[in-house]
């Protein structure tokens, strides 16, 4: 069974453009209608009749144009509003002037507001305000002077298409947002997918070469190993994730499109760092990195120098217990701290130890790592049995404070 690519397009404002091409047409009739009940009052009526014959082409030849948003451009919106401000001018040259001045219809009528409304359905309230003031405008042309009619007709029409206009920009926040919501869901179930793909074939596969090399030995070790380091590499990007997140949605005549575009990511230097990136590094064939499935965000400070105690640790990992003994890395992500462990398959640090090398001057585990700890506010505690081993377990607070150290640093700097 082939799977094929399905775009989705979803538009909240397209049964507007619809409304709004009905509007036109029944409005057209409308101006038309009443012109002929009242043809014998107008002192011109062939210029009235020129205008209804341009206005009824017009309208029903843009229908196409109020079709959707990509189809109505600028310039088809200026000649439609052009239409209407001619026709408002045009009243008191076609019309007698007793009518015009009780507050007579002007030739477009309730017309004019269709084409406001283009406005305010193209780009929101900005510009509907800009057309329904030259209406406005035109209005007063007319009449002459500011008639409580007029001043109550142009008022309406302009406190409409704001709000509308108003109304549309927030649809189409929405219709982001939710496009945005969907694509991030069918971004993590198709990683899903794929994690679990990987994980019932390519990565059994790599753990089971691992394991019968190092049975067999010989070049089939170094084989094996190097499964293991892939096996670890390709684990660190299932838990990374394998599909970008797409931020852009474009309009389309029909709809918004909804397009899948990567972006590569902006890094924020003063901004939280993930703790699982700094230690993914020190994961391999010997070293086995369990942690969360979600980021574990600490500050820059903090999420560096755990990463340098959890270096440390494996250093001496490997220079007391051997460069091919295995290690365990274990991150917990808790409310209030980050707990990293690192344990190893040695032999364990004999009773006294640690305090006998420091009195020799060696402070590594002093300094690299319980020094950095208590710099970040948090412990560092070792556990060892003679013949089970080493564990180490760091323990760092979320809300690191500045150190004296790295303030004085910022002052030279200045």
């Amino acid at each position: 069974m082939t799977r094929r690519e399905r775009v989705m397009r979803m538009s909240v404002e397209q049964p507007l453009w619809r409304a709004l091409a009905g509007y036109r047409v029944l409005t057209m009739l409308y101006a038309i209608g009443f012109f002929t009940t009242a043809y014998s009052g107008f002192a011109r009526p062939w210029l009235a009749v020129a205008y209804y014959a341009v206005l009824f082409v017009w309208t029903l030849a843009t229908l196409p144009k109020v079709a959707g948003a990509a189809s109505c451009t600028k310039r088809f919106l200026a000649a439609d509003l052009t239409i209407a401000l001619t026709g408002i001018l045009l009243t008191p040259f076609a019309d007698a002037h007793e009518r015009v001045m009780d507050g007579g219809p002007t030739l477009p009528s309730i017309w004019t507001a269709g084409s406001v409304l283009a406005f305010a359905i193209k780009g929101g309230w900005r510009w509907a305000a800009v057309a329904s003031t030259l209406v406005a405008a035109a209005n007063l042309v007319e009449r002459g002077s500011p008639a409580r009619d007029t001043v109550h007709n142009v008022i309406l029409v302009w406190v409409a298409s704001i709000a509308i206009g108003y109304v549309v920009e927030v649809a189409r926040a929405s219709e982001r947002t939710l496009a945005r919501a969907l694509e991030i869901e069918a971004a993590t179930r198709e990683r899903e997918r794929l994690a679990r793909d990987i994980h019932d074939s390519v990565l059994q596969v790599l753990a089971m070469v691992q394991r019968r090399g190092a049975v067999i030995g010989g070049e089939a070790a170094e084989l094996g190993r190097m499964a293991g380091e892939q096996e670890v590499a390709l684990r660190t990007l299932v838990s990374g994730g394998l599909v970008p997140v797409s931020r852009v949605s474009e309009d389309a005549a029909e709809g918004a499109l909804v397009r899948a575009v990567e972006e590569p990511e902006r890094d924020d230097p003063d901004g939280p760092v993930d703790l699982r990136a700094l230690l993914a590094p020190y994961a391999g064939s010997l070293v086995n990195l369990a942690e969360p499935g979600a980021p574990v965000l600490l500050a820059p400070l903090a999420a560096r120098e755990i990463a340098a105690a959890v270096g440390a640790a494996l250093d001496n990992v490997r220079k007391h217990v051997g460069e091919d003994a295995r290690a365990w890395i274990l991150v917990e992500d808790e409310p209030d701290e980050v707990i990293v462990t690192v344990r190893d398959e040695g032999p364990g640090i004999p009773e006294g130890r640690l305090a006998e090398a420091e009195g020799e001057g060696r402070l590594g585990v002093a300094l690299s790592i319980r020094g950095r700890l208590r710099e970040l506010g948090g412990t560092a505690e070792l556990v060892s049995v003679p013949g089970q081993g080493t564990e180490v377990e760091l323990k760092a607070p979320k809300a690191v404070q500045e150190t004296s150290t790295t303030a004085r640093g910022k002052a030279a700097d200045r």
